[in-house]
């Protein structure tokens, strides 16, 4: 192998520079040939996008500004437009129903409640100045029997009651003993100050109808069995024929309603296996509301009959809590 400062090698080594030089040169030249080849065609694309979108903008502006086009948009904002405003009008007519509703609704609702307040006024004002013509709750019992102007001397509140117990009732538990629902006691109350003659309304319970007779028993003015005869009729307990023969000093109408009370008394007890109420039990409610002392009409009916070893309050001494 010939030595590296020998004449041969480096004469070969000046023709591989020399011959490299002019391959790199050729490799250069030939890139950059290529690149402004590539530069030159993408030039040339760019330019020829650009004027195919400025073609077709022109081309849809034109279009558009075409008279049958723009009658077509401008058709086309006006159906919008209407389409809107119909949307809208709908939506403010269907505001203005509910609102109208609910004003009717709340028109009702006080009316309603301006009825029911003149009502309960219209009751206080009976209670507290005396009673008004059409009452029955309150009332003398042969003032009632007058206005009627029937020839059955009873009250016809009572025979609506006993009607009604007898054909739909007489097997409902703690007749003449529960107390019944306070509302609609006081309701059927102001119904019958309002029209004696007055139905019971349809579905009304038993037990509701035979707190309403007991309390328009016991806000008569004067017990069914009288003041005058309150101490006869004490004394006659022991003996039936005595009895008998107190009570036939009542008055026609007094006698003729007692009578008929205790006919519907007696159809109850026979039914007292299925209702709770016995004889016992019904004449222990029923006695302090048939019969009382002056200045001791009855109170919250069964609280003080059922605890006799107390005395009476001022309280228990007051009307009953239904009038």
């Amino acid at each position: 192998m010939p030595s590296a400062d020998s004449p041969q090698w480096q004469e070969k080594a000046s023709d591989f520079f020399s011959s490299s030089g002019v391959k790199l040169k050729q490799a250069g030249q030939t890139a950059g040939t290529l690149v402004g080849e590539v530069a030159k065609d993408a030039k040339g694309n760019v330019s020829d996008a650009a004027e195919r979108v400025g073609s077709m903008v022109k081309s849809r502006w034109a279009i558009l500004q075409q008279p049958s086009t723009r009658h077509a948009v401008q058709e086309r904002l006006i159906s919008a437009a209407a389409t809107t405003g119909m949307f809208l009008r709908r939506s403010l007519s269907e505001t203005k129903d509910k609102v109208s509703v609910g004003k009717v609704k709340v028109e009702e609702a006080a009316k309603k409640t301006a009825q029911k307040s003149k009502t309960i006024l219209t009751d206080i004002e009976r209670w507290q100045k005396g009673v008004a013509s059409t009452d029955v709750f309150g009332v003398p019992i042969e003032v009632n029997v007058q206005r009627q102007h029937h020839s059955r001397p009873i009250p016809y509140i009572l025979v609506r009651c006993a009607d009604l117990l007898i054909l739909s009732g007489l097997n409902s538990q703690y007749l003449f003993k529960a107390d019944g629902d306070k509302k609609v006691i006081q309701q059927l109350v102001s119904t019958y100050n309002q029209d004696f003659n007055a139905s019971l309304p349809e579905g009304v319970n038993p037990v509701d109808v035979a707190a309403l007779a007991k309390c328009y028993l016991a806000s008569l003015p004067e017990p069914l069995t009288t003041f005058d005869l309150y101490n006869e009729i004490k004394g006659a307990r022991s003996s039936i024929h005595a009895m008998r023969n107190v009570l036939k000093k009542l008055p026609s109408v007094n006698y003729m309603t007692l009578e008929f009370i205790t006919a519907l008394l007696l159809r109850i007890s026979q039914k007292s296996l299925l209702n709770k109420m016995d004889a016992h039990s019904l004449a222990m409610e029923m006695a302090p509301i048939l019969m009382w002392q002056k200045g001791r009409k009855p109170e919250s009916y069964r609280q003080y009959w059922n605890n006799q070893s107390r005395s009476p309050s001022k309280k228990n001494m007051e009307q009953a809590p239904c009038l």
